[in-house]
């Protein structure tokens, strides 16, 4: 089970990586640090967290419409890390995601 303390690791090392100038890994961090979140908030609504993405996905869909289409718009992105380099303004945008799902859902110890 995914706690909030767990999530704060996760995003406090894409932190380090993105203040290193790493952008790539920092962005692959801040997507494990977003669908942490993700399957977080799952499992408190609905008491079962996702097996895969794409069951993530349809329980997002059903279950918070926008972190669905949140999610939708920069799964290519998450994609891409596999390989590409990531460009720090992409890097920014991602974090700037993470930062507002822990401000809005109250990701803290």
């Amino acid at each position: 089970m995914i706690t909030k303390s767990q999530i704060l690791v996760f995003k406090r090392s894409a932190d380090t990586l993105y203040a290193s100038g790493d952008y790539t890994s920092a962005t692959i961090l801040y997507f494990k640090t977003l669908f942490a979140i993700q399957d977080y908030l799952l499992l408190e609504k609905i008491g079962e967290s996702p097996k895969d993405h794409t069951s993530r996905f349809r329980m997002l869909e059903k279950n918070f419409p926008q972190l669905f289409h949140e999610l939708d718009l920069e799964f290519s992105t998450y994609r891409d890390t596999y390989s590409k380099i990531i460009d720090p303004e992409t890097c920014l945008r991602i974090k700037e995601i993470v930062n507002n799902n822990v401000t809005q859902y109250k990701i803290n110890k």
